[in-house]
């Protein structure tokens, strides 16, 4: 595929990354217009073209790509009414780098194999910081070939590009991947909390970690929150988190996986986010919980 067209759904902090690397590296890119996009003026001044339509978004791109908030914003702009399988090029590709049910991967995958194109999941880990500097992490899953030619494009904003299996493997990895990151940011969430209530600085609590067995990237993640409440070490919404946390026990419970413990993370999300939102801070973030816990 030469120079391809591309067509991004989803210009949100970690979308807004990927589209200035595209532009930045050479790609003729089309963007769908919508409310929860982060600014575009610096897209548009360097060539970004945005469209109200998805349908003719879609008729006028090569490779899709999706960077939304879950199942049900992908399949609405893939299948839904005006939808991208209306308009979609045969022999084109759509890339999915939001985070998603495997179960509803597959469908939509089978839905645009059907429309003559093809389909990669590919999820992002990382940052917005790391999306901005073109070096996210993908999990990809669907067939090497396909992969292949992706690369060119896919290489334009990540750093490491794994290959972890057949459609749908890519969305089940990044949602075990969420599991364990986010279960260990609340783990120390939690213990932070407790630590406070026993008269431990922040300060004695993160170097004492650091220094033993709790040291690592979540703890890293947190400690600007914990020494100085700058939740700049991870951007991550706890609305995001605990639908992460849901789908990653959808996932498990349909395969009859154990889920004690991610059952336990859910709760402890649920009552952050309750308590955020009873202090009218729907937008809060991860490492605010350390703070929420408290009694």
């Amino acid at each position: 595929m030469t120079a391809p067209q591309i067509g991004i759904f989803g210009i949100g902090l970690m979308g807004h990354g990927i589209a200035s690397n595209l532009v930045r590296k050479g790609h003729k890119l089309g963007f769908f217009e919508h409310p929860g996009n982060q600014p575009v003026d610096d897209l548009r001044a360097a060539g970004a073209q945005g469209f109200s339509d998805r349908r003719t978004l879609a008729a006028s791109s090569d490779i899709v790509i999706l960077i939304l908030t879950g199942s049900p914003q992908v399949e609405e702009v893939l299948t839904g009414p005006g939808g991208v399988l209306e308009t979609l090029r045969p022999g084109s590709l759509v890339i999915d780098c939001s985070t998603s049910l495997p179960d509803s991967t597959a469908r939509m995958a089978a839905a645009v194999q059907a429309a003559g194109s093809r389909f990669l999941d590919a999820p992002m880990t990382r940052t917005p910081k790391e999306a901005a500097e073109g070096r996210l992490n993908l999990l990809v899953g669907g067939e090497a070939a396909v992969l292949e030619v992706a690369r060119p494009v896919l290489a334009c904003f990540a750093e490491n590009i794994t290959h972890v299996g057949p459609v749908g493997a890519g969305h089940g990895m990044k949602l075990a991947h969420n599991f364990v990151s986010l279960g260990m940011v609340t783990l120390l969430a939690e213990a932070s909390a407790s630590a406070s209530a026993h008269g431990i600085t922040p300060e004695a609590f993160v170097e004492v970690l650091a220094k033993g067995g709790g040291g690592g990237i979540a703890l890293d993640r947190i400690k600007p929150f914990l020494l100085s409440g700058d939740t700049g070490g991870l951007k991550f919404s706890l609305a995001n988190a605990r639908k992460d946390l849901d789908y990653y026990g959808q996932m498990a419970a349909g395969s009859g996986a154990h889920r004690a413990v991610a059952n336990a993370v859910l709760e402890t999300l649920v009552l952050g986010l309750s308590r955020a939102e009873g202090q009218g801070r729907e937008g809060a973030l991860v490492p605010e919980l350390a703070a929420l816990l408290r009694a």
